[in-house]
């Protein structure tokens, strides 16, 4: 989404930074969510039948917003990652454990159609940009928000995907990161390369998300 909405957004009370809200702007892990919750709801969606759905109005928005601001986030952990859905009318669903094809106490499917999209699964925008799994990135990568910030880092470690990114960035080879590394599998650092360089083609796009 153009950062400019982004920061209106900020602006208007929408969904402020709950990191940062100063010139450089600092967005969380519940924030990014968030974006996802506020972006699905604004988008005329189209059924499985090929119905078109209307977009959300935004008092669903806030009230989406609200929900999420409540959540437990410290039941966030490498093992047990809950999947966060949203309906059209600004309700929250949550799991209570890693990726499942249904919603609490298996109420509603989480199937990403009109009615009900997963905001912590692979996320894509009508532009084609996509964004990753929040909780599990890659196989071999966790995003958890009480580590590291919330970075993406190998399972079970604390090596961050950017910081191996930085260093095939300036020019080292990736089998040089593997021996810097002994300790990591090699296709966790090819996870995490992955990953980093699906976020740098997003960010070359128009409408990054």
């Amino acid at each position: 989404m153009p950062l400019s909405t982004v920061h209106w957004w900020a602006r208007h009370d929408v969904l402020v930074p709950s990191v940062s809200a100063e010139r450089v702007k600092l967005w969380s892990y519940a924030d990014l969510m968030g974006l996802r919750i506020i972006y699905w709801l604004r988008q005329t969606k189209t059924t499985r039948e090929g119905a078109t759905v209307p977009r959300s109005a935004m008092p669903a928005v806030r009230h989406a917003l609200r929900q999420l601001s409540k959540l437990d986030l410290s039941i966030w952990s490498e093992d047990t990652a809950p999947a966060v859905a949203v309906d059209r009318g600004g309700k929250i669903f949550v799991t209570e454990a890693a990726p499942t094809p249904e919603g609490p106490y298996r109420q509603r499917r989480l199937d990403g159609n009109g009615d009900l999209r997963q905001i912590t699964a692979p996320f894509e925008t009508a532009d084609g940009a996509r964004g990753p799994d929040l909780r599990v990135p890659r196989p071999r990568l966790r995003i958890v928000p009480g580590k590291l910030g919330g970075s993406p880092h190998v399972v079970h470690t604390r090596v961050e995907s950017r910081a191996l990114w930085a260093l095939v960035s300036s020019g080292l080879d990736e089998a040089k990161v593997y021996r810097l590394y002994p300790a990591v599998e090699p296709e966790a650092i090819d996870d995490a390369l992955d990953l980093e360089r699906q976020l740098a083609r997003n960010l070359c796009q128009p409408m990054a998300a």
